[in-house]
């Protein structure tokens, strides 16, 4: 049997880069899954790539920033299927530049998608992902989550505090059969990483502080979500997964 054979996945931010894969890896491992993207052609192109694969997938768009869409979201899951057995929480956004110079709406940009739409969504899927009984609820962080870079201070403030509330949650979550945990990828080359990549030198450095000495794969970080949504991660809950070619290791 497929790992999440007969599950009901969702995946937000799913339209492209890592959220793309995820929905793949899944899809491959017999889940059903909602593809939610902000973007309906995205949304709708990736679910077309897995329906002509013969895979059974919902394309729903939603912006997380966005209580109602939210809202609707999980309404529409519901109508459908009536419950969640895993729910990644993958849209994200960076806003690059100087701490000094963000400004107001900026920060509030930043925040809106990658903190309060996480808390959002883990909030709003609570009795969907409680109707499966052995649910799992995958947080993607970062490893900038435990690490500064010139330019990502706002984004490396908003994955740390995803990585708590991955604690607390999974501590809230877990008398109802609700395992939480946080994946961390590091550099890995996306539509949100490549602008970041292309300033003078920072590949570079990455790659120097990188013990593998390469940028990771979409596909890479899929199969580490898989794995904590699948029953292979039973026992783990309120943990956080490094998947960043040894980055954290160094100094």
């Amino acid at each position: 049997m497929k790992r999440l054979e007969r599950r009901i996945a969702l995946v937000t931010g799913a339209g492209a880069g890592i959220g793309r894969a995820i929905v793949h890896a899944c899809a491959a491992e017999g889940a059903r899954v909602y593809v939610a993207d902000v973007d309906q052609s995205a949304a709708e192109t990736v679910a077309g790539e897995l329906r002509a694969r013969g895979a059974a997938v919902e394309p729903v768009i939603a912006d997380v920033s966005l209580g109602q869409d939210v809202t609707a979201m999980f309404r529409a899951v519901e109508k459908l299927d009536g419950r969640l057995d895993v729910l990644i929480n993958n849209a994200g956004l960076n806003v690059r530049g100087d701490f000094r110079h963000l400004s107001d709406a900026d920060w509030v940009k930043i925040r809106e998608v990658n903190l309060d739409g996480v808390v959002r969504v883990a909030r709003e899927g609570f009795a969907l992902l409680k109707a499966s009984g052995r649910a799992s609820l995958v947080n993607i962080a970062s490893i900038m989550a435990h690490r500064g870079l010139r330019g990502l201070t706002a984004y490396s403030a908003t994955k740390g505090a995803v990585t708590a509330l991955t604690r607390g949650l999974a501590v809230e979550y877990a008398p109802f059969g609700i395992r939480v945990n946080a994946l961390c990828p590091g550099f890995v080359e996306t539509a949100l990483t490549r602008r970041a990549l292309r300033v003078p030198g920072i590949r570079d450095a990455l790659l120097a502080s990188t013990a593998l000495r390469r940028f990771g794969e979409p596909e890479e970080i899929a199969k580490a979500a898989v794995f904590l949504a699948s029953d292979d991660a039973s026992y783990i809950t309120g943990a956080e997964l490094a998947v960043d070619g040894g980055m954290g290791a160094g100094l």
